[in-house]
């Protein structure tokens, strides 16, 4: 699997320094996302890189199909989602809260 990576430094206790991953899925569900959500998703990530828990993100753990995950809001609808795991946060899905839960 061929990721993207950023290496960035998270301001949250239980992460001290982590790279950011696109899996290719999540690239392919990005680029052919309008341009506003784009644009809000950008805006989404640098906040959930500076405040990962800031309430307008509405981070939290998923269950079900996606437990282990976690969801971002980009717009009303749509989500960001990924996995923390030791190294990186690996962001695997982005859709609208139909496309993913649906």
């Amino acid at each position: 699997m061929h990721l993207r990576t950023l290496t960035v430094r998270l301001k949250m206790s239980s992460i001290k320094s982590k790279r950011i991953e696109f899996t290719n899925l999540f690239n392919k569900q990005r680029d052919s996302a309008p341009l506003d959500v784009k644009i809000a998703f950008r805006d989404a990530l640098e906040l959930f890189l500076e405040h990962p828990t800031h309430a307008a993100l509405r981070n939290h753990t998923l269950a079900g199909k996606y437990a282990g995950v976690h969801s971002i809001d980009v717009t009303a609808d749509w989500r960001a989602l990924y996995r923390k795991e030791s190294e990186q946060i690996i962001f695997v899905a982005l859709g609208t809260h139909a496309e993913l839960y649906g």
